[in-house]
């Protein structure tokens, strides 16, 4: 399966699904709590599915899994013990698996894995203001991706990552415990040229880029108009694929756990288009994005893969 996914990125660009909290509130399911879209695997599975399957049915080729929230101090604050919080997980992939099984294309399941600031439910993974020992964090997300590998999930998405000294402990962490799945890494940004932490982008490329099993990096949960920018940024600092999938452009309120409204409007799509045609290899949506928005950027591949293959011909 390595084969195929980086024959695949390769090939590119490969499009990633959207958001799976937005689309899981519109069923009505609750999101708003220190659970967020985890909550769904005890109370609504079928509705994960749903979501996954919705997403491969209109062009997505990587689904994500709904394991960002899903750790275990989290689900032990539910009174899930450790052996039924590992068990949920892998009902996560189990139903990614079963989205892309039963959508008739051939497609991928990346884990996610986000960091330890979404534990906390205060908004940390926007600021990285956290500090843990490099044992402590690997204690933290051994865990999950042991669960993660043993589901079978083709590659890992280390997602929303602000922390860099927490970006460090897990890759190591991966690599200790699996020394030949890929993942890629995707950061949380305050601006076009920093980590949320601080740390210069350019320094966090670098230190990245040495690791073997690392298939790409970039950023998610950005803003659109930071990522021109970053992405410049990444083509400099590295030659690694680089992974983009933003969020609507709303706000995110830590303390009401919602997403506000902001004015400023974009078109994914046609943004997505512009960013694959500046190098991007894998693009999708994050948060507030939508399965009619991932259709929309097949359809803009689709006819960019025609348009260059025309070119090509003459």
């Amino acid at each position: 399966m390595t084969h195929h996914i980086q024959k695949a990125i390769k090939e590119g660009p490969i499009l990633l699904d959207g958001a799976m909290g937005t689309e899981l509130s519109k069923k009505g399911l609750a999101t708003n709590n220190d659970l967020w879209s985890a909550l769904a695997l005890i109370t609504s599975p079928e509705e994960i599915y749903a979501v996954h399957k919705s997403y491969f049915d209109a062009g997505a080729k990587i689904a994500i899994t709904n394991t960002y929230q899903a750790n275990l101090p989290a689900f032990e604050k539910h009174g899930i013990d450790k052996k039924d919080g590992k068990i949920l997980i892998k009902k996560a992939v189990a139903l990614a698996r079963q989205a892309r099984d039963e959508s008739n294309q051939e497609g991928f399941v990346a884990g996610s894995i986000g960091p330890y600031g979404a534990f906390l439910a205060d908004g940390s993974e926007y600021t990285g203001a956290y500090h843990l020992s490099r044992a402590e964090y690997q204690a933290f997300h051994q865990p999950r991706l042991d669960a993660l590998l043993e589901a079978g999930v083709d590659l890992i998405a280390c997602e929303t990552m602000p922390n860099f000294e927490e970006i460090k402990a897990l890759c190591a962490l991966i690599h200790r415990t699996s020394p030949s799945i890929l993942y890629w890494v995707s950061f949380s940004l305050k601006d076009s040229h920093t980590l949320c932490d601080g740390t210069p982008l350019k320094k966090a490329i670098t230190a990245l880029a040495q690791e073997s099993q690392i298939i790409a990096i970039g950023a998610n949960c950005i803003e659109a108009s930071l990522v021109d920018d970053a992405i410049a940024e990444f083509k400099a600092a590295s030659h690694l694929p680089i992974v983009i999938y933003p969020n609507s452009g709303e706000s995110y309120d830590p303390i009401s756990k919602t997403w506000q409204t902001n004015a400023t409007a974009f078109n994914l799509a046609d943004l997505a288009t512009k960013w694959v045609k500046s190098g991007v290899q894998l693009i999708g949506g994050c948060c507030r994005t939508s399965p009619d928005e991932i259709k929309t950027i097949a359809q803009n591949l689709e006819k960019l893969k025609a348009f260059e293959t025309a070119i090509k011909k003459d």
